[in-house]
């Protein structure tokens, strides 16, 4: 030590020798003068010692004898005083270790002394231990000397030198014993050979023993020796010894140094030979005696037990057993079986108590039990211990509670008495909800009536006994109530604890070694860092033999075990105790888990859910649920019989909760005490933490859990956790508020159970699952064929575990949907709910899950997961559906973005939603698909695209809702635009896609099919578009007809330049032919009923009234998009082979459509049939296009070889056409098809135009009410087609073409209108307008017209047919055509009788007035033209004309118009003005003999008109009417009369004649009123008369004919100037005073007039052109005149004043005879 040996304390170590010396001097200076020497030579010795010597202890120690030789003889002195004094300096001494192995003698012998004298006792126990616990210089005879001396203080009369002995003896064994430990230690590294050593009993035979050795030897075999009262053979000396005191020093040996024991064979064998039979011996009364039965009866009186002795027997025994198994394994056999003997029911109390403590403390040893397990029960022929210890403490355990303890003076039966704490329960109040009175309950066990305390004895874990520690007690203690019971409680608690801790433990590390990775989350006890592997034969087989033992231990133990604690559970009423016995069961059931043993796991799970549930309840469910149902068996076990104790009826526990138990049938109401409530935790635990090892007993785990949760009113929520159900769910629900509490904590740890399940291994989940399953099945069952509220548990919670093991979905992904589908279709409607609930949850969980690799690298994974959202689709109940779509809807707001693969599936749920499946249904997949084409189509693969198509299409055929029919088709506009703009993409996609799929098919030599397959992919997406657009048309209501055409014909305007060249040709056949064919269809078996109203409060407009009128919007729109379609893409149409056969298509819908008989369509046709004629077929850049026909529109240039002049607006192709048509021209220009193919199409379009023109306006046979007469703008489109039609095929354009037209166009106009639309058609009637149909008559004719003045000469030879067509139109002046039978109004006649316009008759015909006369101004024009053609002349068109003018003029006033008359003088006037030159150049032709009759006859009826001027005719009126006349008969006199020589003889005549008729007026001889009213037309007599006379005397004459014809007049002339001069006399003597008319008056005038004229002209003539007769005449008139003179009339005077003067120059005288004078 350094602290002795440091220079300081070896410096105050002399010191104090001295001073001790100094000190013992003075004290024997008187009395002991040796002694005072002695002290005295000391210090100078001291001093010596300390002065020549370096190291002064060894010197010291060497010297001790001589050093301590004054205080040795100190104490011989026996003075108390200076005994003390050296007692302490020999302790000084002693402590710093100066003291020899002589000078050690000297001093023990020395104390004997003192010892036998009794002085300083306790001083000497002192310097004795200060002696051997500081150096071990004493050995030997001096060891064994100095122990008895402290063995025989102790039994001195003194009680304090007593114990201090006691205690000294104690410590100095124990020094012995550690100094060989020491010596044991310092030789340790030496190795040596062991001796055997021979089993003799030879006490000496320890001669191979080491010194340290050899004394613990000799003192543990006196101490033998002692205990059994025999002669020790080492201590001599010894006087007296007690057994207890021995027996307490042996344990004390062995339990501090059982190293020595298990190292040393000879301490081994002291061990077997000694000590073992020693303790079988003591204990014999204890195995014998028998409580109860009279010794006398016995013949040798029983040595009763000894209450410390058996005590301490039992001490040393368990030491034994804990400390030396391994030595003494058969030894312990027979320990144990005592043990378990001294448990019996008859022995005394105490001795059961320190049995039961004795055995608490090997319980807490597992690995002890563990070795008992491998040493007897798994031998063959060996007692079962192990198991014999478990059921012993069971069997005592039953037998406190059956048999009534009677050899305890503390018991009394407290039952029935109140003040021993009891409860104050009787059956009356068991069953009300908590337990009334402020008594406070002690803790404690009841069972049929017995009451057992439960005392706390102990920590757990630690055996701390009580009894076996009470060393001082001598008379048995009376055992408290319930000690055994609590001490018996804790031996199975701590038994079961120490089991599973070690096993596994062990399963841990052993696991941990393997690395048995499958395990590692199941365990939770099991080491967490993982050694490397050295999974060795060798340590398999150490495994295999672990797991033996394992099994044979809980094997031994669990019958036992579950006995016990089932009646325990039964019987306990304190929480604290409850809760450790269930921690028990659950552990054991745990473990038997853990190790696959399933029967002891079941019972221990059947137990714990037995305690979950009501007492009779258990016994239904529990049977139905398990096959392997373990209540009320009783077990064998090998011979013993353990009977498995049922619950007890009366319980004395808390009801908590009252509800309705979970049954087909309704029973009646179920209790719930506290404690069901806590056996829930614990299976809710068990579930939590063991999940992994419950295999098929989670059937019974969660069958449990659902009754009870059922009975709390538990219902799932959302993700599956279950909450507190609302108050309603079942008025026999009842609830504490103490267990309203606790809910929300049992349904959270419901929940955490199920979480934990991401723990569990793949097998143990499988497990879990399929008991899920199971249960969920029965409980479909119950709900079967009532709508009562059926259990959800088992739904909630497979949709929990799913949801907390996405990170192994697949594993558990068919199982869990495939059931959760049936759950689906189940006819209970909450049910079903909740089975969809789940399904959708984890479905979208599934998806938003990370997975590990992410869903976008798992394609298969995804669609797994995707593929119960399918299923569901097959399901008919809509409440699924709607969930399934709504998680749709959630899945695309979410995942939408990473659905990849997944999309056919979504998709395919969208469209599987049926049109019968209701408006909500269809409304929400409908939003899916809207969410899809607005925010999706990039994200997806494009080969979904179609799918997209289809289901989109889809809706827009669902009749439910009409706004999604409409919206749908928005969304297919919405997807071609997509389309569209990433076509490019799109289109590269696809064909990738399609090479691989072609090869995968060509592998699989099968044939690649998919829709429109030889186009190339990204066309067939298009034409998959237009098809399902196409079909969509021929919905059958209006709207979506609508939308849908223009959709689709807006998707091909705009996108059509995608496709391929060769696509094209099956847009036009598969798509738009055959959409045309279908509508056409269609419209043609259309309803014509009435179609009241719309469905609801829609008013229908009349002309959309009938499904017909409907159906023909769809044919115009139809139609007319296929129309523009071919005019806008005849570019890319022509190229294609068969384009003639398409366009003949194309007009036979056309026609059929011109021919369908509603106006609309037919109207429609001919718009579509205008649109494709405007198109200009493709030139070469060289050529100039032909002009366009007479439309006045620019003509923009496309790619400068392709130009279109639109109908009435440009056409200008919208898309980006240069990008766009790369593809088509990029390497050559457009192929120009040959003008012959070209000029087919357009002849078959004449032809179209042909027959609808003739078929259209050819008359019905027969009229009534529906006869179908066509519009009058349908005539009108139809007649304006011609112009630019015949741009095309003038050039062929032959006689019967124009005979054709012709026809067409007389028809078309003669077509009369509906009284109902002829106020929007008709000008009023006082307006002379052309209607558009007139207009485009004439415009055709004007266009063929122009066409023949520019053509070859060939052509000409239609003119006179046009002429022939437009002077029949002329005709309509004055006799409107017949249209068929039919009666019509004429509208002309309105002018006199103002008829009303709607009058009762159908049909209005027209005005044609205004008609014919355009035409006759055309006539008119035109032959002004062409009069000289050779045709014109030929074909007596001139004549034509007259004849057809001769018509109106002879009618003059009766004509329908007056305009009519007065233009047909001006035009006569015209077209002779350019005629009659024509006429006299072809005079020797004859080609005009026959038009000069004619002629006359027109003149004829002209002037000298049959018809009466109407009364109201003003005088200016007629003043002008006369005018006209004035000019016909100046024509004459300018153009015929001069010309006379190339004129007919006859046809002069007639002229002259009637010249002559009209110079006077021509009254006949008859007097009318009527007559004598003609208004005189004086200015035209005088002009006639002029002109007469100027022809009479024309110094021109040339002829004798001439001439003939000028006397002819002149005498005419004369004669009625006579005859009316004569009649006026005659009239004037007649009349008297009275004025006479003053037509008469007039005539007169004018004759008296002409006579004055006349004679004025005669002298202007050449005489020799005036023949004598005239002028005999002439002056024969002079008497006549003269007569007048007596007239009245004042105006008559003046001229007849004026016709007298010229007489003057006839008063001559007479000459010779004048020649020729005769009469």
């Amino acid at each position: 030590m350094s602290g002795t040996n440091s220079p300081e304390a070896v410096k105050k170590l002399l010191e104090n020798m001295q001073s001790d010396l100094r000190a013992l001097s003075l004290e024997c200076k008187k009395k002991f003068p040796p002694v005072k020497e002695a002290a005295e030579s000391g210090i100078i010795k001291v001093k010596t010692i300390a002065a020549r010597n370096t190291e002064i202890l060894a010197a010291l120690k060497e010297n001790s004898s001589e050093v301590v030789q004054p205080f040795l003889m100190g104490c011989g002195t026996k003075e108390p005083k200076i005994t003390q004094l050296c007692l302490a300096a020999i302790q000084r001494l002693m402590s710093h270790e100066v003291v020899s192995e002589t000078a050690a003698g000297n001093i023990i012998n020395m104390l004997w002394q003192l010892m036998e004298n009794s002085l300083e006792e306790l001083k000497l126990l002192q310097t004795v231990l200060v002696l051997l616990t500081t150096n071990t210089v004493v050995h030997d005879e001096a060891l064994s000397k100095a122990i008895v001396l402290c063995f025989r203080l102790h039994f001195t009369k003194d009680n304090i030198t007593n114990n201090t002995a006691a205690a000294t003896v104690r410590q100095v064994v124990t020094v012995v014993f550690e100094r060989m430990v020491a010596e044991d230690e310092r030789h340790r590294d030496i190795i040596e050979q062991p001796v055997l050593v021979q089993g003799n009993s030879n006490r000496r035979c320890v001669s191979t023993l080491k010194p340290c050795a050899k004394d613990a030897y000799m003192l543990f075999q006196d101490l033998c020796q002692l205990v059994n009262a025999d002669a020790p053979y080492w201590l001599v000396g010894m006087t007296e010894m007690t057994r207890t005191f021995g027996l307490e020093l042996l344990e004390s040996v062995l339990n501090d140094f059982p190293q020595v024991f298990l190292q040393h064979q000879e301490f081994s064998f002291l061990l077997k030979e000694r000590v073992c039979p020693l303790v079988i011996k003591l204990f014999s009364p204890n195995i014998k005696f028998r409580q109860g039965s009279s010794s006398s009866s016995s013949p040798a009186p029983v040595e009763k037990p000894y209450f410390p002795i058996c005590m301490r027997l039992l001490r040393v025994v368990s030491v034994l057993i804990k400390q030396f198994y391994s030595l003494l394994v058969t030894e312990c056999e027979i320990f144990l079986s005592l043990l378990v003997k001294f448990l019996d029911a008859d022995k005394p109390q105490w001795l059961r108590a320190v049995a039961v403590e004795s055995i608490h403390r090997l319980c807490v040893q597992p690995q002890l039990l563990r070795s008992f397990c491998q040493s007897y029960d798994m031998k063959q022929h060996s007692t079962k211990v192990f198991r014999d210890i478990v059921n012993a403490l069971g069997s005592f355990i039953q037998s406190l509670f059956l048999v009534p303890p009677t050899g305890n003076p503390a018991t009394t039966n407290p039952a029935g008495n109140n003040n021993s704490g009891g409860p104050v329960s009787t059956p009356a109040n068991s069953g009300m909800l908590g337990i009334g009175g402020g008594v406070t309950l002690l803790p404690a066990f009841e069972y049929r009536g017995t009451w057992i305390p439960i005392l706390t004895i102990t920590v757990q874990g630690s055996a701390k006994a009580t009894y076996l520690e009470m060393l001082d007690k001598v008379e048995p203690p009376t055992i408290p109530e319930g000690y055994a019971m609590s001490v018996a409680f804790h031996c199975l608690l701590d038994l079961v604890r120490g089991i599973t801790s070690m096993i596994e433990g062990e399963l841990g590390e052993v696991e941990t070694e393997c690395q048995t990775t499958t395990e590692a989350a199941s365990s939770p006890t099991q080491s967490s860092e993982r050694q490397e592997s050295q999974s060795t034969s060798d340590q398999m087989d150490k495994e295999i033999v672990s797991r033996a033992v394992w099994e044979e231990m809980v094997n031994a133990c669990w019958c036992g075990l579950l006995a016990a604690l089932s009646l325990l559970l039964d019987a306990s009423t304190d929480e604290a105790a409850t809760e450790n016995i269930l921690k028990a069961e659950l552990t054991m059931a745990a473990l038997c888990g853990r190790l696959g043993l399933v029967t002891s796991r079941d019972a221990f799970i059947t137990a714990i859910c037995k305690g979950s549930l009501p007492p009779h309840y258990a016994l239904t469910v529990l049977n139905t649920t398990t096959a392997a149902t373990l209540s009320n068996k009783s077990y064998s076990i090998q011979g013993q019989s353990v009977m498995m104790i049922s619950p007890s009826s009366e319980s004395h526990q808390q009801v908590v909760a009252v509800g309705q138990p979970l049954a087909v049938q309704p029973q009646g109401t179920v209790m719930l005490t506290s404690k069901n409530i806590q056996c829930m935790r614990t299976l809710l635990n068990l579930a939590h933490c063991h999940g992994a090892v419950l295999g098929t007993s989670w059937q019974l785990v969660l069958a449990t859990l659902q009754h009870l949760v059922w009975i709390l009113g538990l219902k799932p929520s959302s993700g599956g956790a279950l909450k507190p159900g609302r108050a309603v769910e079942g008025p026999s629900t009842v609830l504490t508020t103490a267990v309203m509490t606790d809910l929300p904590v049992i349904s959270n740890i419901l929940s955490r159970l199920f979480e934990s399940s991401q723990y569990l291994d793949d097998v143990s989940l499988h497990h879990l699952i399929n008991a899920l399953c199971s249960l969920s099945l029965e409980a479909m069952d119950m709900a079967y064929g009532n709508n009562k509220e059926p259990s959800l548990f088992a739904v909630a919670k497979l949709l929990e575990t799913g949801l907390v093991n996405m990170h192994r979905i697949e594993i558990l992904w068919r199982p869990l949907t495939g059931h959760l589908l049936e759950v689906c279709q189940h006819p209970n409607s909450r049910m079903r709910e909740w089975g969809a609930e789940a399904l959708t949850s984890l479905i979208k969980a599934g998806l938003t899950f990370s997975h590990d690799p992410p869903l976008s690298q798992n394609q298969r994974l995804q669609l797994l997961l995707l593929n119960p959202l399918k299923e569901m689709s097959s399901i008919n109940h809509p409440d699924i559906r709607l969930k399934q779509l709504e998680c749709v809807l959630q899945i695309l707001q979410s995942q939408g973005d990473s659905l990849g693969p997944g999309w056919p599936l979504v998709l395919g749920v969208m469209g599987a939603i049926r049109n019968d499946q209701g408006e909500s249904l269809i409304r929400t997949a409908f939003q899916c698909l809207q969410l899809v084409v607005t925010d999706f189509l990039p994200t997806m693969p494009c080969t979904c695209l179609q799918i997209v198509v289809d289901v989109a299409g889809s809706f827009g055929l669902h009749n439910q809702e009409l706004n999604i029919s409409l919206t749908s088709i928005g969304l297919l506009w919405n997807i071609s635009d997509y389309f569209f703009q990433r076509g490019e993409t799109i289109e590269k996609e696809l064909n990738k896609e399609e090479a691989a799929q072609q090869k995968q098919a060509e592998e699989k030599g099968v044939v690649l099919n998919r829709p429109f397959h030889p186009a190339p992919p990204f066309d067939c997406l298009w034409l998959c578009l237009y098809a399902k657009l196409g079909e969509l048309c021929v919905d059958p209501r209006p709207a979506v007809r609508k939308s849908a055409g223009q959709t689709l014909f807006s998707t091909i305007g705009a996108h059509g330049t995608l496709l391929q060249h060769s696509t094209w040709h099956t847009v036009i056949w598969k798509v738009l032919f055959h959409l045309l064919d279908r509508v056409r269809e269609s419209s043609t078996t259309a309803d014509k009923e009435k179609i009241e109203s719309g469905g609801g409060n829609i008013l229908i407009h009349h002309s959309r009234d009938t499904a017909e009128k409907q159906w023909a919007e769809t044919w115009v729109l139809t139609l007319a998009g296929v129309a523009r379609i071919f005019n806008t893409r005849r570019y890319l149409l022509q190229p294609l082979g068969d384009f003639s056969r398409a366009w003949d298509v194309l007009l036979d819908h056309i026609q059929s459509a011109a021919l369908s008989k509603n106006n609309e369509v037919s109207l429609a046709a001919l718009k579509s049939f205008q649109e494709i004629l405007q198109i200009v077929s493709p030139v070469r850049d060289s050529d100039k296009p032909e002009t366009p026909p007479a439309v006045n529109v620019p003509v923009p240039v496309l790619l400068g070889s392709i130009s279109g002049p639109g109908l009435s607006r440009p056409f200008v192709r919208t898309d980006s056409i240069g990008e766009k048509l790369g593809r088509y021209n990029s390497s050559e220009p457009p192929i120009v098809t040959d003008e012959l193919e070209d000029l087919n199409l357009w002849w078959a379009a004449w032809n179209t135009w042909y027959r609808i023109g003739s078929e259209s306006t050819k008359p019905p046979v027969t009229f009534d009410k529906l006869t179908f007469i066509p519009s009058q703008p349908f005539l009108t489109a139809l007649t304006q087609i011609f112009p630019a039609l015949y741009q095309h095929i003038k050039a062929g354009f032959s006689m019967g073409d124009l005979q054709k037209l012709g026809v067409t166009l007389h028809s078309a106009v003669s077509v009369p209108i509906s009284s109902d639309a002829s106020p929007f058609i008709l000008p009023s009637y006082t307006e002379a307008v052309l209607t558009s149909l007139q207009e485009a008559v004439l415009t055709a004719l004007d266009v063929l017209q122009k066409a023949i003045c520019v053509g070859p000469e060939n052509m000409q030879i239609m003119y006179p047919a046009i002429f022939d067509q437009l002077l029949a139109f002329v005709e309509f002046s004055c006799k409107p055509p017949q249209y068929g039978q039919l009666e019509t109004k004429h509208i002309a006649n309105a002018k006199y009788n103002q008829i009303q316009l709607f009058a009762p008759a159908e049909w209005v015909a027209l005005n044609y007035v205004p008609f014919a006369e355009r035409s006759l101004e055309v006539v008119v024009d035109l032959y002004q033209k062409t009069a000289c053609h050779k045709a014109v002349v030929n074909e007596k068109v001139l004549q034509n004309i007259i004849k057809t003018l001769r018509v109106p003029l002879s009618l003059k006033y009766s004509c329908p118009s007056e305009s009519t008359w007065k233009l047909a003088v001006s035009s006569l006037l015209k077209v002779l003005s350019i005629g009659l030159p024509v006429a006299r150049q072809h005079a020797s032709s004859g080609k005009f003999d026959s038009m000069w009759p004619e002629l006359a006859n027109t003149f004829e009826d002209f002037l000298f008109t049959k018809s009466i001027p109407p009364d109201n005719l003003s005088i200016q009126e007629f003043q002008r009417n006369e005018s006209i006349d004035v000019e016909v008969v100046q024509l004459i006199s300018t153009e015929i009369l001069p010309y006379a020589n190339f004129i007919p003889k006859e046809f002069v005549g007639q002229i002259m004649t009637m010249l002559n008729k009209g110079s006077i007026h021509s009254q006949s001889s008859s007097f009318t009123e009527a007559e004598i009213d003609i208004r005189l037309r004086e200015e035209f007599s005088k002009m006639c008369f002029e002109t007469l006379l100027q022809f009479s005397f024309s110094n021109k004459v040339t002829t004798p004919q001439e001439g003939y014809i000028s006397r002819m007049a002149l005498s005419v002339l004369l004669k009625r100037s006579q005859d009316v001069l004569h009649r006026y006399i005659e009239d004037e003597r007649l009349s008297g005073k009275c004025p006479l008319p003053r037509q008469q008056v007039t005539e007169i005038i004018f004759v008296l007039k002409a006579v004055s004229t006349l004679i004025d002209s005669l002298k202007k003539t050449q005489p020799e052109n005036v023949d004598g007769n005239t002028w005999a005449q002439v002056i024969a008139l002079y008497p006549t005149l003269v007569e007048c003179i007596t007239c009245s009339s004042a105006e008559v005077c003046s001229a007849l004043k004026e016709a007298l003067v010229p007489f003057k120059d006839f008063m001559q005288p007479p000459a010779s005879k004048v020649q020729n004078g005769e009469s």
